[in-house]
């Protein structure tokens, strides 16, 4: 007699559509905002690194018989009042513009993760004391506040870079203690301290590098914002002083011939939005590819 099987016979799978890979790889690339931005942060990291690769001239180099002219293939920025090249002095200010930029952003971000780590796993008395203390920050709108401390400082790169990371901390904190205290819920931190894992150990390996992957975005959008913020401050003339070709100091220095001389105004502004919308593409692009990952 024979038996019968009752296991289902195998079935060979079908083979992927055409294209499938070629759509999958697609998909992945960037877009072309997303090139464009970067090809944009390029520049400006060149010109911050080696700002002669593109300048045309020294920034301080002065030509009265050249002063306040328009625009042309020899100036393509064209020149400020004591005849100086707008467009090289725009490359070599990208130094300290983006100097301006990263140190306000570490300012903030590290003590953003120093007070949101503290309120978040330091216990229900310093929770409350840290978010009274960042309750306090947030009275005071954010430009008010990198004011106040460069009336009491005084304006310089230095007080400019301290003004603006302390006015932005408050924000980032409140973000890195929200996402620590929904990381600490997680499954597997609990799996790792019934494992018999120390608290330490647990912090570095686990707690902390899970939090921070949502929060790295926040490092590109937070240069832009900062340059943006600094910016003002100069254009206020409360930041750099001149004659540094700083980005806000070249507004500053401009904003006297705005209805005469447009372009000292406008094209020194149009680098600064160029570059902070670039970063925050960045930003975002880097957001959708770590929770992409994240899933």
């Amino acid at each position: 007699m024979t038996s019968l099987s009752l296991a289902p016979e195998p079935v060979a799978p079908e083979p992927p559509a055409p294209g499938a890979a070629a759509r999958r790889a697609l998909g992945r690339l960037p877009g072309p905002g997303v090139t464009l931005a970067a090809v944009c942060v390029a520049l400006v990291a060149l010109a911050a690194l080696a700002p002669g690769v593109l300048a045309t001239t020294t920034p301080t180099r002065i030509d009265l018989g050249d002063a306040l002219a328009a625009p042309s293939w020899h100036h393509p920025f064209g020149t400020d009042e004591a005849g100086r090249d707008l467009y090289s002095r725009v490359v070599h200010g990208t130094r300290l513009s983006l100097g301006i930029g990263l140190g306000a952003t570490a300012i903030a971000m590290g003590l953003a993760l120093v007070l949101g780590f503290l309120s978040a796993l330091g216990g229900r008395v310093v929770d409350a004391v840290l978010t009274r203390v960042l309750e306090v920050f947030f009275a005071f709108p954010s430009l008010l506040a990198a004011l106040l401390v460069i009336s009491v400082f005084g304006p310089s790169v230095k007080t400019s870079v301290f003004a603006v990371g302390i006015s932005s901390m408050p924000g980032y904190a409140r973000m890195v203690r929200g996402q620590v205290l929904l990381v600490r819920q997680a499954g597997y931190i609990e799996s790792a301290h019934a494992l018999g894992h120390g608290r330490w150990r647990v912090l570095v390996r686990h707690l902390f590098p899970n939090a921070m992957r949502p929060l790295v975005a926040l490092v590109t959008l937070g240069v832009g914002q900062s340059i943006v913020w600094a910016s003002s401050l100069a254009f206020l003339g409360l930041g750099v002083p001149p004659p540094n070709p700083e980005w806000g100091a070249l507004l500053d220095s401009g904003r006297n011939f705005i209805t005469t001389q447009w372009w000292l105004e406008v094209l020194p502004g149009l680098v600064i939005v160029l570059f902070a919308l670039s970063v925050t593409t960045l930003g975002r692009a880097i957001r959708q590819r770590l929770e992409g990952a994240a899933r």
